[in-house]
């Protein structure tokens, strides 16, 4: 008898499945370790940061999946519209379909039976796998994914494992460690703007890349030096140095990433993904104004109380620098510091468009790295 699990594990071998970005589900316990032990894995701690990765991932030449619970989707589904759908970047899921079949837990039930609707109605694919006959089924979703550059979602039916042999494996204990953190920094009165801090980073970079966050920050970057190897976010907030980091994990140049407090907050996940596979070719330029710039400078909760460099080292990135001026920033992106916390004044420069689709805008940059699309 075939395993299903093996099975489904040569079907990403097959389809030159590179990455694999994973969160738990029960029904699926046996085959994420098989996976893990057959394809390059990326634990997640949500669902939306694993988009992000995952869509740096392509953009730097690999070939992602996500292998997740199906209740995930719900908080996948604004990332995959603004990321997946807009820029045109493939993405194959195989969920869990929970809430469905022999389902025990009541609050899977409401989510569960609705999200073919739901899915419907965001115009994300899906294919529906319910019995272990139609495992084959999933090769052709994944290579419609990447032929048609879409997200594809395969829901897959608990029933599909009913009667496997695989078992999980014994749960790893935690590693015994010291956990130490000094820290005494100053944050001190702003006086730069971000427009200056990216100037100076666009003077830098040189052959690297640069991600640069959503709104203003893009347009800054646009009007002071436009760049094949620029990519201009358009929306998702949040998922700036998600993508950052899937593209260093794949590709040899250094990765930029000018992302903001606002973002960060909103996903602090990315800082953990980063701090956990510590990526050497990546930095992270913290934009700190203490306002959501693009939205009327609201203030943040960096005004008063929160760090993002302590944020950061917390978060298990050691390199990391605090800086105020031009001259301390340019020395921080010349050493390529992981984490670059910058402190800058609330001031939005008044900016040009970026006249590009977001189409435009991904295939000129995987071009300028050397992908075809």
């Amino acid at each position: 008898m075939e395993i299903p699990e093996q099975r489904v594990v040569e079907i990403l071998k097959n389809n030159d499945i590179d990455i694999a970005a994973t969160l738990p589900c029960d029904r699926i316990k046996c085959l994420l370790p098989l996976i893990n032990k057959n394809i390059r894995t990326i634990p997640l701690t949500r669902e939306e940061n694993g988009v992000g990765i995952c869509a740096g991932v392509y953009l730097g030449g690999g070939r992602p999946i996500m292998v997740i619970q199906s209740t995930g989707l719900g908080n996948m589904i604004n990332a995959l519209e603004s990321l997946n759908l807009t820029y045109n970047i493939p993405l194959p899921i195989l969920a869990s379909w929970r809430g469905v079949y022999k389902e025990s837990i009541e609050t899977q039930w409401q989510f569960g039976k609705r999200l073919p609707a739901i899915l419907n109605a965001a115009g994300i694919k899906f294919t529906a796998i319910n019995s272990a006959g139609e495992i084959d089924t999933i090769d052709i979703a994944i290579k419609d994914a990447f032929i048609n550059s879409l997200p594809h979602v395969i829901l897959i039916s608990p029933s599909i494992w009913e009667g496997s042999p695989c078992k999980a494996p014994e749960p790893q204990e935690i590693c015994p460690r010291l956990s130490e953190l000094k820290f005494n920094k100053e944050i001190k009165k702003p006086v730069i703007t971000r427009y200056d801090a990216i100037k100076i980073l666009a003077e830098t970079a040189a052959e690297d890349i640069i991600i640069s966050n959503l709104g203003i920050p893009s347009k800054e970057l646009y009007d002071i030096m436009d760049r094949e190897l620029n990519f201009y976010m358009l929306g998702s907030m949040g998922l700036a140095s998600s993508i950052g980091l899937g593209l260093a994990l794949v590709q040899k140049k250094h990765v930029y990433v000018i992302d903001g407090d606002g973002s960060l907050l909103m996903n602090p996940n990315a800082l953990t993904g980063i701090g956990a596979y510590n990526p050497g070719n990546l930095t992270v330029i913290a934009m700190d104004n203490a306002a959501y710039g693009s939205t009327g400078n609201q203030e943040t909760c960096t005004c008063t109380r929160v760090d993002l460099e302590l944020l950061a080292r917390s978060s298990g990135i050691d390199d990391t620098v605090k800086v105020h001026t031009e001259t301390e920033l340019k020395t921080a992106l010349l050493r390529k510091v992981g984490f670059i916390h910058v402190i800058v004044k609330p001031i939005n420069m008044k900016c040009r468009e970026i006249p590009y689709s977001a189409n435009e805008i991904k295939q000129r940059f995987m071009k300028a790295i050397g992908n075809c699309v």
